[in-house]
């Protein structure tokens, strides 16, 4: 949400999401990977009564049942099944596709889904690399599609309100937030490469990305923890923390990113850092990363949390007891103001935004540009960690001057394949 129109839609972004959809505007939907996080969208989506079920599609056929049969525990109706993502694009009567695969699917397939008249709403990370997330941009605005990231707290009632806060002066200016994603992680250990699972379409799987053998660490999940195809638990988790750090502080585009991201402590097959200490420079601004992945400690009382911190006073925001919302101290440290939203399911407040978006037309809560910029933190400190070195951000331009290894990471190198994104 750009800043220049935050303040006015601010209260009513809370009430539309409120309002509900009459039954008869049914909005014709895909679920484009269904495994897991794909499964849970598609098992909120079913409670919704304007969603309504075109297709359940994914490259591996065994997952299809699991969540076949819980869109039909709310829907009466198991939807059909469509193993390549073409032939759903390809269905007119398709108005809208939800995108939960693989980290580096995420940009191809919703640039084919502008492409095709599709809105789309895309889980995070946006995209794979920096360079797929602004042509994931353009393609939005290109073709007039809605595009909703899925950064769930832009829509959570109890976050808007802490920003609202921050935004009125109740902690004085605003001048530092850090965000941390200190949750405990699996050790995946070692194995070796293996034959491809029947009936799985590993060749679409791999997609525009370099072709590797089959290897069970690094599918189902675990391809987080490989740069082929993931972005680590930056991307994976710790974007919702970054982004909301960066909502509060108000800020777009770091000029100055600096600190270490580095695999120290698991000793796996993982690619991607287990720990994380990252410093985002905004001008007068900054923002803090901290990502642990390998202890149950937290901080905060939280695993996954932000703390905006202001010349008056302090809030946390996040969730206690699995109960999100926030807490506000004064210039002393001491507690002063307590909310809650409970343990109301959140992604039903963003599904609904962007049903809201599909049919008003205006640009959602995590509209791509916003999430965009969330997820470019989680690519520029990848690449602190991958050279080791700080690095200077140009934030027109999107680009890193002076340092051609670092700059190598803003984009990636594809094999020929029909999903390869043309300009990438």
């Amino acid at each position: 949400m750009n800043r220049r129109y935050f303040l006015p839609s601010l209260a009513a972004g809370v009430s539309a999401t409120r309002k509900a959809v009459a039954a008869s505007d049914k909005i014709n939907l895909a679920v484009i990977g269904v495994r897991g996080r794909g499964r849970a969208i598609a098992t909120s989506l079913a409670a919704m009564p304007q969603a309504n079920f075109v297709a359940l599609c994914d490259v591996d056929p065994s997952v299809y049942d699991r969540c076949a049969s819980a869109v039909a525990e709310k829907k009466g109706a198991r939807p059909p099944y469509i193993k390549d993502l073409r032939k759903v694009l390809d269905d007119k009567s398709l108005d809208a596709v939800f995108i939960a695969t693989p980290d580096h699917w995420h940009a191809p397939a919703t640039i084919l889904a502008c492409q095709a008249g599709k809105d789309v709403y895309v889980e995070k990370p946006a995209s794979h690399n920096l360079r797929e997330g602004r042509l994931m941009v353009e393609a939005a605005r290109k073709h007039n599609r809605i595009v909703q990231l899925g950064t769930q707290s832009r829509s959570r009632p109890s976050t808007i309100r802490a920003i609202e806060l921050v935004r009125s002066g109740k902690i004085g200016k605003a001048l530092m937030a850090k965000a941390w994603n200190v949750q405990l992680r699996d050790h995946i250990g070692h194995k070796e490469d293996s034959p491809v699972p029947a009936g799985l379409d590993f060749d679409t799987w791999t997609g525009p990305a370099a072709s590797l053998p089959f290897n069970e660490n690094r599918f189902h999940y675990k391809w987080h923890w490989h740069w082929n195809y993931g972005t680590g638990d930056a991307g994976n988790d710790g974007v919702h923390q970054m982004d909301i750090a960066r909502w509060a502080l108000g800020v777009d585009v770091p000029n100055r990113v600096s600190g270490m991201a580095r695999k120290i402590f698991f000793d796996d097959d993982q690619q991607t850092p287990d720990t994380m200490n990252l410093t985002f420079e905004f001008g007068d601004k900054a923002l803090m990363f901290e990502m642990r992945i390998w202890n149950p400690y937290g901080l905060e009382g939280q695993d996954n949390g932000v703390a905006v911190y202001g010349t008056e006073g302090m809030i946390h925001i996040g969730r206690w007891n699995r109960n999100w919302g926030f807490r506000v101290f004064d210039k002393k440290g001491a507690l002063v103001q307590d909310e809650s939203n409970g343990r109301d399911p959140e992604e039903l407040w963003h599904f609904q935004n962007f049903f809201d978006s599909v049919a008003s037309r205006k640009r959602p809560n995590a509209d791509i540009e916003t999430g965009h910029q969330s997820t470019m933190l989680c690519h520029l400190g990848n690449i602190v960690g991958r050279t080791g070195r700080n690095i200077a951000f140009d934030p027109a331009k999107e680009i890193i001057s002076g340092d051609p290894d670092a700059a190598r990471h803003l984009k990636r190198d594809y094999r020929k394949h029909w999903s390869t994104p043309k300009g990438a």
